[in-house]
């Protein structure tokens, strides 16, 4: 897999609209290196690919599972009337992307 680089960091950024200065560019490259060290140490552990996988960190771990009953839903009256604005059966929220 190759490097992440800068124009790839910025491509990125851009694509999420979020705009990065060159020291936050910077930043996540640094974070990056340390990911891709950190992933290349566990690819040379002995033998990893043996290893179980765990659904939970500890092994005394019990969980049971309820049974999966269906219930009535709110009604949705009463859900759009904690709501400030509404249109319909949609609840408005204010813009927070674009233009």
């Amino acid at each position: 897999m190759s490097k992440f680089t800068k124009e790839m960091v910025d491509d990125y950024a851009d694509k999420l609209l979020i705009g990065l200065t060159p020291e936050e560019n910077q930043s996540v490259l640094d974070e990056f290196e340390v990911i891709d060290e950190t992933i290349n140490t566990i690819n040379n552990i002995k033998d990893i690919e043996k290893v179980e996988p765990m659904t939970h960190c500890l092994d005394d771990f019990e969980y049971e599972l309820r049974e999966d009953i269906p219930t009535e839903s709110a009604k949705l009256e009463d859900i759009l009337s904690n709501c400030d604005v509404t249109n319909g059966r949609e609840v408005e929220v204010p813009k927070v992307v674009g233009e």
